[in-house]
């Protein structure tokens, strides 16, 4: 006997099934190394890190990546990012947390037509001016399957987008 299952529950499997944008994450997972460039501050003051970054998949819906880095003051730091695809609002949604931050910054994006470049869109804390809050981008561009970059920017209050770091992720061989 065949069991006939609700329309409803059809619906549901169907919008939670991998479409192309789960796919195209994928890039993502894996063992990377990676080095970041950089200035923030009201002076601007420069800096440079470099760390690693452990990407994985959930499934075959979401990515789950793991960063870590020394931060400023010698001690360790740790970054988590989640990412997917939700289909119901045609948009790549995710999710980013520092050790060093209480901030949860939550993002939203579209796949630039390149095919190449996802800037991730969030709201949160300015680094300009304290108590209010800023547009931020995280701009992750696919170079090739062994090198990507980030470019962190922050839209100015003369609304254009102000670049305040760059990380260069290369993959782990071997």
């Amino acid at each position: 006997m065949t069991e006939v299952l609700d329309p409803q529950v059809d619906v549901i499997l169907d919008a939670n099934r991998p479409r192309p944008e789960h796919v195209w994450l994928k890039q993502f997972v894996g063992e990377w190394t990676y080095e970041t460039e950089g200035s923030c501050g009201p002076d601007g003051a420069s800096f440079k890190m470099s760390g690693t970054e452990s990407v994985r998949a959930i499934g075959d819906l979401w990515i789950q990546a793991e960063t870590q880095t020394t931060s400023h003051d010698g001690s360790p730091a740790t970054a988590l990012m989640t990412l997917g695809y939700d289909p119901q609002r045609g948009k790549f949604v995710g999710t980013w947390l520092g050790s060093f931050m209480t901030f949860l910054w939550n993002y939203e994006a579209d796949l630039d037509a390149n095919g190449r470049t996802l800037p991730l869109a969030a709201d949160g804390p300015s680094f300009e001016t304290e108590g209010a809050m800023a547009k931020y981008q995280d701009v992750h561009e696919i170079v090739n399957e062994d090198h990507r970059t980030m470019t962190a920017r922050m839209l100015g209050a003369d609304g254009e987008w102000h670049e305040m770091m760059v990380t260069r992720f290369w993959r782990k061989h071997g």
